[in-house]
């Protein structure tokens, strides 16, 4: 099996550029000195036609591949279009995967998502607790999708010998987000909210729940600073949770983005509506001892998107 690194030659194709995984991946790439990056858009190159990721491969032959292309929402998305989520991503895993290991890439890594672990799966979440219990079902076809992404990894490395690795994200944040109210994750959401109640001049702001929900959030830019590190020095079979290691209550978090935004008005809690599940952390520990650790505290993580968000407003509100 190959255990080629990265070198200033890889020819190395991000799928999903555009994206807040693959963008930050690309601004890691390219401040590390690694300049040979292929990159299509959706529209140039869709990933659901095999005979067209046939073509991309056999005509640009990456060395390296990272697979953050995904068919992404909410909690909404998820569960409304439900053969879409299942479809769409399967067929995108399906084409990439196999055909980066016909055209002899010497490694690729697949992006998956916290979502593939059980839905009661113990605290924090370990790699090893992955189909060891029943999904949650608002977002099981995206989940079941990214395990199958996990198992075709294993199973052309178990046949082919191929150097495919995964890598499971906690929630994430960052440049390139999606800040939709209906569809958007509940930090970019929060901090939309407190921005839009700050600028009408509104009293309070509502969070849905009484703010005990634990949740871990990373910063993008440390998510691909880990997935460069792992393509640089990681050649295992088993998938690696990337996190920080530490949570947060909604409270917390809703506290700090109203103090950083400058909302002067209240905090109110809707306790009529669902906290969701009361904890949800992942186990980073396999990740932290290969001498990975995350960068970016939630304060200063926050203040940096808060100043992307005011720097590109329009895009991010239309």
């Amino acid at each position: 099996m190959s255990s080629s690194t990265l070198s200033a030659e890889s020819k190395i194709y991000v799928a999903g550029h555009r994206g807040m995984v693959g963008s930050a991946i690309v601004r890691q790439l390219q401040a590390k000195g690694y300049t040979n990056i292929v990159a299509r858009t959706s529209a140039e190159l869709d990933l659901r036609n095999q005979a067209a990721v046939t073509e991309f491969f056999e005509a640009e032959r990456p060395t390296h591949v990272v697979l953050a292309a995904a068919r992404v929402g909410g909690i909404y998305a998820n569960n409304t279009y439900r053969a879409e989520f299942l479809y769409d991503n399967l067929a995108i895993e399906m084409n990439v995967i196999d055909q980066a290991y016909r055209n002899n890439t010497d490694k690729l890594l697949f992006l998956g998502s916290s979502c593939i672990y059980p839905k009661l799966a113990p605290q924090p979440m370990v790699e090893e607790a992955l189909l060891t219990g029943e999904l949650e079902p608002t977002n099981e076809p995206y989940a079941i999708a990214k395990i199958a992404g996990i198992k075709l990894c294993e199973a052309y490395r178990d046949q082919y010998g191929s150097n495919f690795i995964s890598a499971m994200p906690t929630n994430l944040y960052g440049p390139n987000d999606s800040y939709d109210l209906n569809n958007s994750h509940v930090l970019p959401a929060l901090l939309r909210k407190f921005h839009e109640a700050k600028v009408e001049g509104a009293r309070s702001v509502e969070v849905w729940g009484d703010g005990s929900a634990l949740r871990e959030f990373m910063h993008v830019d440390d998510l691909a600073a880990a997935c460069v590190f792992l393509l640089e020095t990681y050649n295992e079979k088993q998938f690696i949770n990337v996190g920080t290691g530490q949570e947060v209550s909604i409270g917390e978090l809703a506290a700090t983005i109203k103090d950083v935004v400058g909302f002067e008005g209240e905090l109110v809690y809707d306790t009529s509506k669902p906290n969701g599940t009361p904890r949800k952390l992942m186990d980073s520990a396999k990740l932290h001892a290969l001498g990975f650790q995350s960068r970016v505290t939630l304060r200063e993580g926050v203040e940096s998107v808060y100043e992307d968000f005011l720097d590109d407003i329009e895009r991010y509100t239309r």
